[in-house]
């Protein structure tokens, strides 16, 4: 489902496309994330204008709400939303093992309690791919147990092997109920220790996947440590000669994006451009700006001179920070459409460069005037 085009000489950036059901994904990809089946400040048909290729929706979520039984008699969650391209479920392992004083972990499943009512459940590694069935996404990930930084080794393996345990009882569920054309991804955890991260790795090859999701990472640790697990995942990869889509779960600024990329990661999904849309922090070019400073209050000039998107060529820095100010609802309408438009052409301009051989001269140039 996963086919490297082409790679770069001086990195291990590469150029590549994954198949799903709704149509091909060229990588490197940016993911927005529409947790709760809605990228907030826009709507699908938005996403299809800027040319948005998919979504990342969140299995814990849409379960509490509006629940799956509803998504289902909608026709799916591609039909609920209308958005017709390629939609990944997250399990919502991360959400749920964030809820530390409402949850229980258990080999068997976890228990929580609703962040919403407070009503407990208890869900079972067969419950989570069920889920996602249900809701009828395109690229399903399994439950795992996401710990935080810093973490004892003794924990961290303890918690590696029950995410390993679930993956298997998840693959076997997966493929005796799956949809055609459903993707099953597995998600490599392991906290910072290589070792365990290479036994995680090494049990995802063993199931048969079609993708591999980076987990736990970017919950702390510094980047060198980062970093350093991603290029010891791809050298065992290499040596397998081994070939998978490395997606890289919640992670998405863009020099943290070019840092990966150029260690072999393909997707990324991330809340970064709507979140800091709402908060009124812009992506240009030259790099981020605050829109709501006073600077711009007579500022009469486009959000990014160089930028072709609808706001950028209808509106001025000046109004939309009045919008800003005032509380209306039309500056985070505007500044996400921007902020998506923006971090979409940011990818293809990536894949570009990679494909005419110029990727690290890109990424030493962007690196350079991008002020964060």
């Amino acid at each position: 489902m996963f086919k490297v085009l082409k790679r770069d000489e001086k990195t291990k950036a590469r150029l590549g496309i994954l198949k799903t059901r709704k149509g091909m994904i060229f990588t490197p990809s940016f993911f927005p994330v529409a947790t709760q089946a809605a990228i907030k400040g826009s709507i699908s048909e938005k996403l299809a204008e800027i040319g948005i290729e998919g979504i990342l929706v969140n299995a814990y979520h849409l379960f509490l709400r509006p629940g799956t039984e509803i998504i289902k008699l909608s026709g799916g969650i591609h039909k609920f939303m209308n958005f017709n391209k390629t939609i990944i479920s997250d399990s919502g392992g991360y959400q749920i093992f964030s809820l530390e004083k409402l949850r229980k972990i258990t080999d068997e499943g976890v228990e929580f309690q609703s962040h919403l009512d407070g009503k407990t459940f208890f869900l079972t590694p067969y419950d989570v791919i069920q889920i996602q069935l249900d809701i009828d996404s395109d690229v399903i990930l399994p439950l795992d147990e996401c710990v935080k930084f810093p973490t004892s080794f003794e924990y961290a393996k303890e918690a590696n092997l029950r995410t390993i345990n679930w993956l298997i009882k998840s693959k076997k569920f997966f493929q005796k109920y799956k949809k055609d054309g459903v993707l099953f991804f597995g998600i490599n955890q392991g906290s910072t220790y290589l070792d365990l991260r290479k036994i995680s790795l090494e049990s995802i090859i063993n199931v048969e996947v079609d993708g591999i999701a980076l987990g736990g990472l970017s919950v702390g640790e510094p980047p060198h440590l980062r970093y350093n697990i991603i290029h010891f995942l791809q050298e065992i990869l290499e040596k397998k000669k081994k070939e998978f889509l490395i997606y890289f779960m919640g992670y998405g600024k863009p020099k943290d994006i070019l840092e990966a990329i150029s260690l072999g990661v393909d997707l990324f999904d991330c809340v970064v451009p709507t979140r800091f849309a709402r908060t009124g922090t812009v992506f240009t070019n030259e790099g981020k700006i605050v829109i709501r400073n006073a600077q711009y209050a007579k500022d009469f000039s486009p959000l990014d001179k160089n930028c072709s998107c609808f706001v950028c060529r209808n509106y001025t820095r000046a109004y939309l920070r009045h919008l800003l100010n005032a509380k209306e609802i039309n500056a985070a309408v505007l500044l996400t459409y921007h902020n998506l438009f923006w971090y979409q052409r940011f990818i293809e301009k990536v894949r570009e460069a990679i494909s005419c051989g110029k990727f690290l001269e890109f990424k030493e140039e962007f690196i350079a005037k991008f002020k964060e």
